[in-house]
């Protein structure tokens, strides 16, 4: 991803990264989404309302077992498109930088997006969703099933305040 396409804005600061990595992934498959360039994806999962594909490994595709009924996923996915050095960030919509700890922007330290999404269908290792907003060909990182006695915490809050 070029600097002009995401790179620093006014006010943002970056950091120079480790040299080596604390921890190894398994990319278990890739997203297909309709999107081929960052200006064209939505800004975040729930404005979408896109069909998108969970191609899922074969290698990993025992693990979708027992997966007939479920309405909803978490999928964690890596934005290997983003930049890791910036830990703050001047959000277009915000007045002021902010930390990149306190937003939902794919650049961050360990690019790891999430989103709550809506299984349509199940087709051998091929999963269709709708609830996605990342570029075609993203790594794949892992499935998990959606439990909303569970997982939704309606009393959430986020923090406007800064620190």
């Amino acid at each position: 991803m070029s600097d002009a396409e995401f790179g620093p804005r006014p006010g943002e600061e970056s950091v120079d990264l480790p040299a080596g990595f604390d921890a190894g992934l398994y990319f278990v498959g890739r997203v297909r989404t309709p999107w081929t360039e960052r200006r064209d994806c939505p800004r975040n999962s729930a404005q979408s309302d896109a069909v998108c594909t969970l191609e899922v490994d074969p290698l990993f595709a025992p693990a979708l077992a027992n997966l007939d009924g479920t309405t909803h996923l978490i999928v964690l996915y890596w934005m290997d498109r983003a930049p890791r050095n910036l830990v703050a960030q001047q959000p277009r919509h915000a007045p002021a930088p902010r930390g990149t700890f306190s937003l939902r922007s794919p650049a961050r330290p360990n690019p790891i997006a999430v989103s709550v999404v809506e299984l349509l269908g199940i087709e051998d290792r091929r999963l269709r969703v709708r609830g996605l907003d990342c570029l075609d060909g993203t790594p794949l990182l892992d499935i998990k099933p959606y439990f909303a006695s569970t997982d939704a915490r309606p009393q959430a809050q986020v923090g406007s305040r800064r620190t």
